[in-house]
Parts: C-alpha cells; sequence; structure tokens
C-alpha cells in the first residue's frame, strides 16, 4: 500500500547557528509523530550547497548567522528555484528581516520560544502547502511594512472582498492549506484555489503570505 501524504514523514531541514538551538529543535522534533530533521546547517552557505542536494519538505531557517545570513540563503535558493517550502526562525527584534525573508520568498515566521503544538503544526501546514503568519508579532511586523512598501508591492486600496473571500482569507491567514480550507468549507480544492486567485488579483499581491500581511494591515481579519 502507497502511504498518504499524512502518512509521509515530513523531512526537515535545520539551518541556525546555534548548536543549541538546533539540538533543542531536533530533541523536539523527535517526540513529534511524522518529523524528522534530516540534515543541519550552522551558516546560509552550508544551507545553499545542501539544500538542493537533501531536497526536504521543510526548511527552519534562522535569520542571523555568519559567512550568509539566512535572508542571503534565501534569496540565493530563490533564485535557483531551489527553495522549499521555508520558515524563518525569528525573534522580537527581527521584524525587518522577516518583512524581508517573507519578500524573498519565506512562507512564514515562528518565534524560537514556540511550543512543540505550535512548531509542528507551523511545519505540516506549510508542508501541506499553507502558510503563517503570527497574530502575535504580525503588528510589529506591520509598523515596519510602509519602509517597505514600495518593495512590497500591493494595491493601496483592493477590490472589496465577497463574503466567502473573506472567510477563505480568515483560514488563509490560520496557516490552513487549499485542501484543508476546501474540506473545512465543504468544497471542491479547485473551487479553493480560484477563491485565492481572486483574492490575490484583488489584494494586487503575488503569494498567500502578502494576501495575509496585507489583509491584516487593511483589517480585514
Amino acid at each position: 500500500m502507497t502511504a498518504t501524504a499524512a502518512d509521509r514523514t515530513i523531512r526537515v531541514f535545520l539551518v541556525d547557528d546555534q548548536t543549541l538551538v538546533r539540538q533543542g529543535v531536533r530533541s523536539l522534533l523527535a517526540l513529534a509523530e511524522g518529523m524528522e530533521v534530516v540534515a543541519e546547517a550552522a551558516d546560509g552557505r552550508q544551507a545553499v550547497e545542501q539544500i538542493p542536494q537533501v531536497q526536504p519538505d521543510v526548511v527552519l531557517m534562522d535569520m542571523r548567522m555568519p559567512v550568509m545570513s539566512g535572508l542571503e540563503a534565501l534569496q540565493a535558493l530563490s533564485r535557483q528555484g531551489q527553495l522549499p517550502p521555508t520558515i524563518i526562525l525569528t525573534t522580537f527584534d527581527d521584524d525587518q528581516l522577516v518583512l524581508a525573508g517573507m519578500k524573498a520568498g519565506a512562507k512564514g515566521y515562528l518565534l524560537k520560544d514556540v511550543s512543540l503544538e505550535q512548531l509542528v503544526g507551523a511545519i505540516r501546514s506549510v508542508a501541506a502547502g499553507g502558510s503563517l503568519v503570527q497574530p502575535a508579532v504580525t503588528q510589529r511586523l506591520l509598523s515596519g511594512l510602509e519602509a517597505m512598501q514600495n518593495q512590497f508591492v500591493s494595491l493601496e486600496q483592493p477590490d472589496p472582498l465577497t463574503e466567502r473571500e473573506t472567510e477563505i482569507l480568515r483560514l488563509m491567514a490560520g496557516g490552513f492549506s487549499n485542501k484543508e480550507i476546501a474540506n473545512s468549507l465543504g468544497v471542491a480544492e479547485g473551487t479553493i484555489k480560484n477563491h485565492v486567485s481572486n483574492i490575490l488579483s484583488k489584494l494586487g499581491v503575488r503569494d498567500r503570505t502578502r494576501a495575509v500581511l496585507k489583509a491584516f494591515e487593511l483589517k480585514l481579519v
């Protein structure tokens, strides 16, 4: 019998210059069913070299590292078309770096004091195609959004969303994938994909993460 996506072990690549952080995350994920840290890197350059070879399902990426930063690694992997779904590991003082990281292609971010439950949920969500923007730090992030507005392109006054689109956007903000949203609402996954495309178009953004940020900025969620 072929294993389903839910049964398959999620292969995680961990990038952090602090050995204790890597050991801590590895130990946490060892307690979770269906998770495995398959490789580690202590700086961005190692990550850029190893990730295309390892081809993990999800990357956990620190931003402040020697030799090459997490942001530089994200940008390099994105340029090469080799960036797997990536979650930024951050602290409260990394707001601008987090925004730049998401602009470079990261799917979201987690605080380094995250609980096991939150960590596992985030990894599963991103592996399934979702994104995550934690409300706890969203307002701090948005305070830095104005400075990046010219780079973080979106419409100033987006077209109004329908009730269903707003509902889907709220679920996107919760980190749910298209499939999970479809199951929740009792509709086909293709229908959700169409709604998501309409949401991105109306908000004038390129991807789900920017859509969620724009939604928080406009107080739509």
